[in-house]
């Protein structure tokens, strides 16, 4: 089974909304979270810093987002900023913008009833690992139908650190919508306390831990039980996010990769120049210090000699534009005779 909120996901269709850093609860050894995130009051849409409501939702209409995941950090310990971002997105985006949110603690019934009332549509639960099969009986039982009984959709989400069948049998009582389990991985930010509690990195794998899968012998099978692989988050997530957002902000002369990523031709010529060589405008931006363009048509222009040197740029579509790599383009000794611009 797969939620709504996961299909938008494989979609590449959910902005992560990053709302708070701090976790007070417990010190996970798994915490995936880096420096940069972890303890920090600074909001984040996607990877684009929030200081206003109207950054939030530039970046949702930048990647066509059909809905947001809310997460930290704590998102219950922020419970005000929680709830005024959930009300934006709905005001802006309307009801159809679906909403989830990951939790690790139980909260109670009034955050369960002011996350819904804010548009909270899905809340999904991670207990602590040392409790797990021995939940029933206790709060996390019990905050799974008061969730429900406020109007939220009830669920886990786990990481595959061991299997439980505990969590089957609440989804077979119908305590819980449906179960997802993260293949378990190593991060920068867990990486040396993964290691201290014996786990090790997949052969030939950057992320995922060595017995992961085996989870899936015990829980694989249940109808509500989804997993959610390393590559799956990678291939499917990550690079369909990166096509949403490339397809809405790309120029005419800019190509979009299979990987999402934004191709395109820098040079430091003049636009006089440019025009010179009879460019359309729509063929080339004008920054500051340089010129953007087709990267084919730049290309050509410096094998000609028409201008002396440039590169091709690959780079993310994201707010903050990671750089992936950097082609030096220059004349051969052979290239034409055109002059040169460079420096313009």
């Amino acid at each position: 089974m797969i939620s709504e909120g996961c299909e938008q996901c494989a979609k590449g269709g959910k902005m992560v909304l990053f709302v708070y850093g701090y976790c007070d609860q417990r010190d996970c050894f798994y915490c995936p979270l880096g420096e940069n995130r972890k303890n920090v009051d600074q909001v984040y849409a996607n990877e684009r810093p929030v200081e206003s409501d109207e950054d939030v939702v530039a970046e949702a209409e930048l990647m066509d987002a059909l809905g947001t995941s809310i997460t930290g950090g704590e998102p219950q310990e922020a419970l005000d900023r929680t709830c005024h971002y959930l009300e934006l997105l709905k005001d802006e985006f309307g009801e159809d913008h679906h909403t989830h949110l990951y939790t690790g603690i139980t909260g109670g019934r009034e955050n369960m009833r002011r996350l819904s009332e804010a548009g909270l549509d899905e809340i999904r639960f991670h207990p602590p690992v040392e409790q797990w099969g021995a939940l029933h009986g206790t709060e996390w039982e019990e905050i799974l139908y008061i969730a429900r009984e406020e109007g939220l959709t009830p669920a886990f989400e786990i990481p595959g650190i061991r299997a439980e069948e505990e969590f089957l049998d609440f989804l077979d009582e119908g305590a819980a919508d449906f179960c997802n389990i993260n293949e378990f991985e190593m991060s920068d930010g867990n990486y040396r306390r993964m290691q201290e509690e014996g786990f090790e990195l997949k052969d030939d794998h950057m992320s995922a831990v060595e017995g992961s899968h085996e989870i899936l012998e015990t829980m694989g099978d249940h109808e509500k039980v989804y997993f959610c692989t390393s590559v799956f988050k990678d291939a499917a997530q990550h690079r369909s996010r990166l096509k949403r957002m490339a397809r809405t902000i790309r120029r005419e002369f800019d190509e979009v990769t299979d990987d999402g990523t934004l191709v395109y031709g820098k040079a430091w010529v003049s636009e006089a120049r440019l025009r010179e060589l009879g460019v359309p405008e729509e063929f080339y931006a004008v920054k500051s210090d340089h010129v953007e363009l087709a990267w084919w048509l730049l290309e050509e222009m410096v094998e000609e000699g028409d201008v002396e040197k440039g590169e091709i740029v690959e780079q993310y579509p994201t707010y903050d534009g990671t750089v992936v790599e950097r082609t030096p383009l220059s004349a051969g000794p052979g290239a034409g005779s055109g002059q040169s611009a460079a420096g313009d």
